[in-house]
């Protein structure tokens, strides 16, 4: 079974992985970790090219989100890990718009389930774009599984 696993580091993404220990998976099992995060559109990349000051800020942004991203994505994974040791997990970082980052890694991988949490982080841009959870539950080609925190709901 392959599993793409998509987390942000919000409770709801935290309750994606306490409920996927809660299942009995196979002992082939493949889970893939994903965090996506999203580039500040205010400014957009285009600004990049000017140079000076602003590239210095997009660098410092890119860093400290891959940085946040490893850390949230390595948490899952010992978290993971520690109920199942047969599992095989792999963990990606990438920018992007989530629903649409998740998606092309499921197809792209060949999954079998998407997990995700119920809602995450970006309010705006939910509000703006969309539910991740819901895109998902609408255009995969595989199941979804959508978690929810039940302290937080």
């Amino acid at each position: 079974m392959k599993i793409v696993l998509a987390i942000d580091g919000s409770d709801f993404s935290k309750a994606a992985v306490e409920q996927l220990n809660r299942m009995t998976l196979p002992s082939n099992t493949e889970i893939h970790l994903i965090n996506v995060y999203e580039f500040p559109t205010a400014l957009g990349p285009e600004l990049m090219a000017i140079g000076g000051s602003l590239n210095h800020y997009f660098e410092e942004f890119i860093n400290g989100a891959q940085k946040l991203g490893n850390e949230i994505v390595t948490e899952a994974s010992d978290n993971l890990k520690s109920i199942n040791k047969t599992l095989t997990i792999t963990t990606s970082v990438v920018s992007g718009l989530p629903k649409i980052a998740i998606l092309e890694k499921a197809e792209e991988w060949d999954a079998d389930l998407i997990v995700v949490g119920s809602q995450g982080q970006g309010a705006l841009s939910r509000l703006l774009l969309g539910s991740v959870s819901q895109y998902l539950a609408t255009h995969a080609k595989c199941s979804v599984m959508i978690a929810r925190d039940k302290n937080n709901s």
